[in-house]
């Protein structure tokens, strides 16, 4: 999307209004994705203003077999983070971005009642819904039959972790089946996707009451109304919301998640992922890529967030997160 210069006077307007935030209270955490072995790095566990390791667990991977549940991967992780002074932030993951690893386990896609257990995600050119290339899948969320099981997945791991983790989040909700409907999948419309998101975040919070239980709400199927409603029924219930992505100079970031987060500050737990790519994003006023402090400015005086998860990409987490998170107070 080509960035306009009224708009990105508004954007910069926006990150200087920022600056000068309070980011004290700002619980940073570092996302090593499922790079387990990241939580031994020395100067992870020696950077005192890092509270933490955010972790990725796909479903195949906890759940084996029907009802077959495998957690001594959370667990191995949880215990070696308290050892050393450190949380957990777990983020379920029901979605991939490879057309080579469909993420749900493989029951789902070989019992008829499930539907095959998860579709195809697309990449799209513009409009062209004709010439597309697959990106990933992602759980069919839409399906009672699929959603029943993922409750059952989510109610087991808040038995053993409520309380024990510092928090849970489920991943973004946009997903990519082109707008006609050509590429919907079996049994998905936009109305029955956004009850399945509404329904899901209420079993995530009934399975975690004392942890942190977060929807990552980006974007929504059918619009910003959708996603307004996300919003709306997380603020109900009590559940935290962020995405992915901080970029801090992107309208179409502005125009649909990030005004919904900022208004959720403050009535419950909010965050932001700072993803691969994020750290180059440049400032249209410079030319230059936003700077670390500029993105903790935004993300704690804009969208006044409560937690910011950053991502290892290099050399920006060596060379400039670290350094600036070890100079912390």
């Amino acid at each position: 999307m080509k960035l306009h210069a009224q708009s990105a006077c508004c954007l910069v307007a926006v990150l200087t209004c920022a600056a000068g935030a309070n980011a004290a209270a700002v619980h940073h955490y570092v996302f090593f994705g499922q790079d387990r072995e990241g939580i031994t790095n020395a100067t992870f566990l020696g950077t005192k203003a890092i509270e933490g390791a955010q972790l990725k667990y796909t479903w195949r991977e906890l759940e084996r077999g029907k009802d077959g549940y495998e957690f001594g991967d959370i667990e191995r992780d949880l215990a070696f983070l308290q050892s050393k002074g450190k949380k957990l932030f777990i983020q379920i993951q029901d979605a991939s971005f490879s057309p080579q690893f469909v993420p749900v386990p493989r029951y789902l896609m070989n019992e008829p009642e499930f539907h095959g257990g998860a579709d195809k995600q697309y990449n799209i050119t513009g409009d062209d819904e004709e010439h597309v290339t697959t990106q990933g899948w992602v759980a069919r969320r839409w399906d009672p039959a699929v959603q029943e099981r993922f409750h059952k997945l989510l109610l087991a791991l808040g038995r053993q972790f409520d309380g024990k983790i510092e928090g849970i989040n489920l991943p973004e909700t946009a997903v990519d089946f082109g707008e006609t409907g050509k590429l919907f999948p079996k049994g998905f419309t936009l109305e029955a996707y956004r009850d399945a998101v509404l329904t899901n975040m209420a079993v995530l919070k009934s399975a975690f009451p004392r942890s942190v239980a977060m929807q990552y709400a980006n974007f929504m199927p059918g619009g910003r109304a959708y996603l307004q409603s996300v919003f709306k029924r997380a603020r109900e219930l009590k559940v935290g919301v962020g995405g992915p992505d901080l970029l801090p100079f992107r309208p179409f970031q502005m125009q649909n998640s990030y005004p919904l987060i900022r208004e959720s500050a403050g009535v419950v737990p909010s965050g932001i992922a700072v993803q691969d790519g994020n750290y180059e994003d440049r400032n249209p006023a410079t030319g230059q890529p936003a700077t670390i402090p500029e993105l903790i400015e935004f993300a704690t005086g804009f969208l006044r967030v409560r937690y910011v998860f950053w991502c290892t990409e290099e050399p920006f987490y060596s060379k400039q997160v670290i350094p600036l998170l070890q100079a912390q107070p």
